[in-house]
């Protein structure tokens, strides 16, 4: 298993409608996380910033990525969300939500 931490800006004027989407994700897009072994995820917002954890329990992140991203329903999903939010300018080239290092971890 590894844990992922991950930081995106959202919208301010779209926080409540991303709020509202969050309480009730469609089931399609749940169902397509854990297929692609995704567990333990949650998002927190604080002052204009999402922050995304979870675990992956996969043995091939980039190939269950690549099938998330090719899911139709998820496709959909993102079509909503992407416009909701806003990529923090340090990210690397070809990512959306920055990913964050791992520096300390306690069981």
């Amino acid at each position: 298993m590894k844990r992922y931490g991950q930081i995106i800006g959202v919208k301010a004027e779209a926080l409540e409608e991303y709020k509202k989407y969050h309480a009730a994700v469609w089931p399609g897009v749940l169902a397509k996380i854990t297929e692609c072994n995704i567990r333990n995820y949650s998002i927190f917002y604080k002052d204009g910033l999402l922050f995304a954890y979870f675990e992956y329990i996969g043995d091939d992140f980039v190939a269950d990525m690549a099938k998330m991203a090719a899911d139709p329903t998820t496709q959909e999903w993102w079509k909503i969300m992407d416009p909701m939010q806003q990529p923090v300018e340090n990210r690397k080239s070809g990512e959306w939500w920055a990913n964050m290092e791992e520096v300390f971890h306690l069981d």
